[in-house]
């Protein structure tokens, strides 16, 4: 787990960026308290420990996933199932292991940047893995791996997060809303409305690079399960964790 600072960021994405889509309006300010975050996305390893716990509400399979490595994220899982992986970790270490909050997930992704990666304007596949066959603004093509890679094969962004693009879409707490209008200023996960879609963030190693930016938003059923989905968790408050 990385300790993730508190402060302050715009959530959502300027005018002026390439591709960008209408649910990432209105751009707003969100201020978060300090919280703890996945250095990677949940391993395969780290998956079947967990499964191994006692049921909290779910059965886990102990190795669901399409791309098999103990060390690749797992993958083919639902919102339902990460929430159960969640609860299972809590109630075994006595801590507040939690999916994270949409607002958490961008701020952790961008790490203090404003631009569309929190690697700078674009991306390449040296930096994340992505569909290569594609290219964001100035970007040029690169790989298109057609499966997952290891957590951690790509350098971190500036809080020490890997895979915070591409790779697999990561599941946060948030119910899906068509845009931020109404959106809570403070970090926490929005989970008025009817709807029961979940979102997803992050991109994958099946999308091209616009798709994989910070502000990117996308939604899932949250019994949803596909071989480009995967999660990472979130712990607070920060004081109790490690």
């Amino acid at each position: 787990m990385i300790a993730i600072p508190g402060g302050g960021f715009w959530m959502g994405s300027p005018d002026r960026e390439a591709e960008r889509k209408d649910g990432e309006d209105p751009q707003h300010r969100v201020n978060l308290s300090p919280f703890w975050m996945g250095k990677y996305p949940v391993t395969q390893a780290q998956w079947m420990e967990v499964a191994a716990f006692p049921k909290v509400e779910l059965e886990l399979k102990p190795q669901p996933s399409c791309f098999s490595g103990l060390d690749r994220p797992v993958e083919l899982i639902s919102w339902h199932e990460a929430v159960e992986f969640c609860a299972r970790l809590a109630r075994q270490t006595g801590k507040e292991y939690r999916l994270p909050s949409e607002a958490e997930w961008e701020y952790a992704c961008r790490a203090g940047t404003f631009t569309p990666f929190s690697f700078g304007e674009t991306i390449t596949t040296d930096l994340a893995n992505f569909d290569g066959r594609s290219i964001y603004g100035s970007g040029s093509k690169g790989e298109y791996r057609k499966q997952t890679t290891p957590v951690g094969t790509f350098k971190a962004n500036a809080f020490g997060l890997y895979d915070m693009h591409g790779n697999v879409w990561e599941w946060c707490e948030d119910r899906w809303h068509e845009n931020y209008t109404g959106a809570p200023a403070g970090g926490t996960p929005w989970n008025e409305g009817k709807g029961s879609s979940r979102v997803l963030r992050g991109g994958s190693w099946y999308y091209p690079p616009r798709l994989c930016r910070s502000a990117f938003r996308d939604w899932d059923f949250p019994e949803g399960r596909n071989d480009l989905c995967g999660f990472r968790v979130a712990c607070s408050p920060a004081r109790n964790s490690s």
